[in-house]
């Protein structure tokens, strides 16, 4: 077929893209594709930019922690769910905590608070592996305190109320809660991408889109949907920080659920983008 070499190798580009009415059109002159992050970049260990920006994902890990794991306390402690805030208080309570902590930290490490979230933008070269590691590090240091935090305040309710850990419910087997993990993450690491698209926020400067907001409304969601499967976990170190300080025999036998899942999820949204999405590999210029 005539001109088929040239669609194959001009890939999605070779056309222009459809513009939602209202939106500016796009060109070179007001956006450039920023270039990938190098795997290893030892020259930031040096910076206290990237000190501090460890700093920050485990202050704000742990004030997540200590939110979200007190609120699941707080209904569970409760005689029925109609006198405590219920399910959807732990929602919004997961998802409200994610929209003020990612709009504090994001101008300082980008406001992750997960590592699955890490791990996405790790695939797509959007952090050094460097910085990725240390994120993660400090993430589940974070979790850790903020649910040591909340048992040495109430050491005995801790315990009976189940310490807010990840565990699988009756009814659902192994495999529900790993799709559950995955489809969950999936939804949260595919809206990080498209919140912070630099391409989407050059294209519709006009229209302010404040970050936060959709990226803790998608945590929100998802957490209503899965919390009756597996509690909800999407972030493998609020398991993690829950599971350590609980350290129950149960909050232990699917723990690989919380880890697994998550990071199958933010892989598949990150190859999404950056493929279907934003069509980054068949790029190429004349």
């Amino acid at each position: 077929m005539e001109g088929k070499e040239e669609d194959v190798r001009l890939g999605a580009n070779k056309f222009s893209e459809r513009q939602p009415i209202g939106t500016t059109a796009q060109t070179d002159k007001d956006y450039n594709e920023p270039p990938p992050a190098p795997l290893f970049e030892h020259g930031e260990l040096y910076s206290w930019s990237f000190w501090r920006a460890g700093i920050a994902e485990f202050v704000a890990t742990f004030l997540f922690l200590y939110i979200t794991v007190l609120t699941v306390m707080g209904v569970n402690r409760a005689p029925s769910k109609c006198a405590s805030v219920g399910i959807q208080g732990i929602a919004w309570a997961f998802g409200g905590m994610i929209f003020a902590l990612v709009y504090c930290t994001a101008g300082i490490s980008g406001g992750h608070i997960n590592p699955a979230v890490t791990f996405g933008l790790l695939l797509a070269r959007k952090l050094s592996l460097t910085r990725a590691i240390f994120y993660m590090v400090m993430q589940c240091l974070g979790a850790i305190c903020g649910a040591g935090v909340v048992k040495g305040f109430q050491p005995s309710r801790y315990e009976v109320l189940g310490g807010g850990a990840n565990v699988m419910n009756h009814g659902y087997t192994k495999g529900d809660g790993l799709g559950a993990e995955i489809v969950g993450t999936f939804i949260l690491v595919y809206t990080v991408f498209s919140a912070t698209d630099a391409k989407r926020n050059a294209r519709d400067s006009h229209v302010p889109i404040l970050a936060p907001l959709p990226i803790g409304f998608a945590v929100f969601l998802v957490h209503l949907a899965t919390i009756p499967i597996t509690g909800t976990g999407i972030n493998p170190a609020r398991s993690l920080g829950a599971a350590i300080i609980y350290n129950r025999d149960h909050a232990w036998n699917d723990h690989w659920i919380f880890w697994v899942g998550p990071f199958i999820g933010a892989a598949l949204a990150a190859l999404y983008h950056q493929i279907v999405i934003r069509a980054i590999p068949f790029k190429s210029r004349a």
